[in-house]
Parts: structure tokens; sequence; C-alpha cells
């Protein structure tokens, strides 16, 4: 008599190791075989094969670092002969004598009969004694202010010549934070002329306050190396179109220095109009006034309100004066923009023409008023 010994059942492990051979086989079949020798031949290819990239994923990264390369060297090649340098002589008073010191600053030809835009310091506020400009071909002409505004830190000085390279002007109204920005001006001297740098536009309507009175406003900051000979020098976009002039650079400890650029478009329209009359004027409105903060501190009186500036004088007959105006009188705002400065004051006028009108909030006897002014007066 015997037993027959059952069949031998298969542990749960075996079955598990069957199973995962079974799938290792069948992901290399259809990873590797099946798109080259199956689909598409025995069987329809599926439909995850023949999506495609949107069109604007393909455009949004289809950017290599030798664009940028070669977008900056094309910007220089472009705009390298319309950039200038720009040497003066000024006079400086120390006690009861005079010297002459030299100062050296960058431009750019804005019209091609001998119209060149730079910043104002660099022509001493128009006080250069001597002023030269430096081609790109080696010439050197004598040049002459024909307008300048400190507050602004802009100017535009003429030689006489024609036919010259004239850079093409961009639109600084559509600038965007990380676009190409190129620099090109004499960062240390004649020795290192037409020194190109680039980088980006790092921010937007930046405001820099200059000296203990004025701020400059509404600049463009780029991370481009930007030094005190760049100064009157074009910021350039991919284009090689100039978006700013390069104006000022901050140095701290904490950082590396940052350089900003006044946005072309504040200047187009005193270029367009020098162009054709010779000269630039601005609306008149016809007070002198002070920062409350200054009238305070020198007055030794607390007065309402925190900004404004305090009307000293009015001119008669003037836009002021018709719009009745008094002194003592705190302007605190035009057409809702606020007013903190002279120097701001000067800057907004640039936004009016003759027979413009212009809403003025101000605070008088600790009441707020309304006024209406009329620019009839140009200066």
């Amino acid at each position: 008599m015997y037993y027959e010994r059952p069949p031998k059942r298969r542990g749960i492990f075996s079955y598990f190791i069957v199973a995962l051979i079974g799938a290792l086989i069948g992901g290399i079949v259809s990873i590797y075989i099946a798109p080259t020798y199956i689909y598409g031949k025995i069987i329809p290819i599926p439909d995850i094969y023949n999506v495609e990239a949107p069109s604007n994923l393909v455009e949004r990264i289809n950017i290599t670092p030798s664009d940028n390369i070669s977008a900056v060297e094309a910007v220089a090649k472009k705009a390298m002969s319309s950039v200038v340098g720009i040497t003066t002589v000024q006079i400086q008073r120390e006690f009861i004598w005079e010297r002459e010191v030299e100062g050296l600053g960058s431009g750019v030809i804005v019209n091609s009969n001998g119209y060149i835009l730079t910043n104002s310091h660099v022509v001493g506020d128009g006080r250069a004694k001597r002023i030269n400009v430096l081609f790109e071909n080696g010439d050197t002409l004598p040049g002459n202010v024909l307008w300048y505004d400190a507050s602004l830190d802009l100017a535009v000085v003429k030689v006489e010549s024609s036919g010259l390279p004239a850079a093409d002007l961009g639109d600084s109204d559509y600038l965007e934070v990380g676009q190409l920005a190129v620099a090109i001006g004499n960062p240390l001297g004649l020795d290192f002329q037409r020194t190109v740098t680039s980088g980006i536009i790092s921010g937007l309507n930046r405001s820099i306050r200059v000296d203990q009175y004025n701020v400059i406003e509404n600049l463009i900051q780029t991370d481009a190396s930007i030094n005190p000979g760049n100064s009157g020098g074009p910021l350039l976009n991919s284009k090689g179109e100039v978006i700013g002039i390069n104006t000022v650079k901050i140095k701290s400890s904490a950082a590396e220095g940052l350089g900003f650029a006044i946005p072309i478009n504040v200047v187009k329209p005193i270029i367009e109009q020098i162009v054709k009359q010779g000269d630039f004027k601005i609306v008149y409105l016809g007070i002198t006034g002070i920062e409350i903060e200054r009238y305070e501190r020198q007055m030794g009186v607390e007065l309402s309100g925190d900004k404004g500036i305090v009307v000293l004088e009015v001119a008669p007959n003037t836009p002021a004066d018709k719009s009745g105006l008094r002194p003592g009188d705190i302007i605190v705002k035009m057409d809702n923009q606020d007013i903190d400065s002279m120097s701001q004051l000067g800057k907004i006028l640039y936004k009016y023409r003759k027979g413009d009108k212009v809403n003025l909030a101000i605070i008088r006897n600790g009441k707020r008023l309304s006024l209406e002014v009329v620019f009839t007066q140009l200066k």
C-alpha cells in the first residue's frame, strides 16, 4: 500500500516573479520595438506618438546662449558709429582763484545734422567753457550747448556738420524687465573709447536722489556695467535702438553698482522741437516756491500737510497769477499727480503745451482748494 504524493503548489512569490518578468518584457516592447517595428506596420500608431508640441511653446523655449552673444555683436555694429566722446573744460572757483578742470563723458548722435544728446552734468549744466566732440572716424569738432536741464540731467549739443550717422530711437514706454540692454560709452577715459557692456533691464520706474533737493524719476535700471565716462552714452535694446541715456551709477559696499538710464521718450519731443526751431521752451507757471520740509525747517514753523511746495512769490500777469494762486498757498497736486519739489514740478511741465489747462490742488489757510491754470506763456 502506498500513498501518492499530491502535486506541489506554487508559492505566491513564484507568481510575483513571473508577473514582474512579463511587465519588463512588455515595457521593452512598447518603448523600443513597438514604435519602430509594430506601430504603423501591423497596428495603427497610437495618438500619443502623433502629438506635436504647441507652436507657442516651441517659440518660448527656442532660445540659446549664442543668441544673446550675436545680438550684442549686432547692436554694437549698428550703433557704434553714432556714439561720441565729449571732453569739456570747466572753470572751478576755489576761494579767491579759479582753475580749469577737464571733464569727459559720452553722447549719442540723434540727428545727422550735428545734434547730439548727452547728460546735463557732462557739459557742466551749461557752464562748460569749451566742449569738444570726438567721432568714431577720429574727427574732433567744437560743440555748443543748445539746451540743458539739470533736473532731467539731459542736454543737447550741436556741432557744425552734416551727414553724421544718427542712432535710431526706440520706444521706452514698452520696455519689460529681463529684456536685453547694451551700453556703449567711454567708461575710463579716451583710452577705452566706445566700450560695449551688456546685461538686462533690471527694473523700471526707479527714483534716485542725486542731491539734497533733486530726485531723478522714472529711470531704467540695468545691470549692464556703467562707469563715470559712460554718462550721456546710449542704452540700447536688441534692435540697436536707443531706449535710454545712461546717467548715474550707485555704488554700495553691500552690492554691485547699479546702473540707471533716462528713458528716451522723455526727451523725444524736446529733440524734435530743437531740430525744428533751434531751441526748446516749456510752459510757464510763474511762481517761486520751496519744498514744504525746507520751509518748515528754515522758518521754524509747522504747516498743514507733509508734502508739497510753498508758493513764495507769484509773478504778475502770469498763468499762476491769473488762476488766483497766492503767496503762502501750498501746491500739493497738478492734475492728480503729487508735487513734492520744485524740480519735480519743472519736469511735469514738460508734458504740457501752450494753451493746455491744468488743475492745481492747493492748501490755503488749512483748507483744500482747486484752481484751474491755463498755460499761455512759454519760457
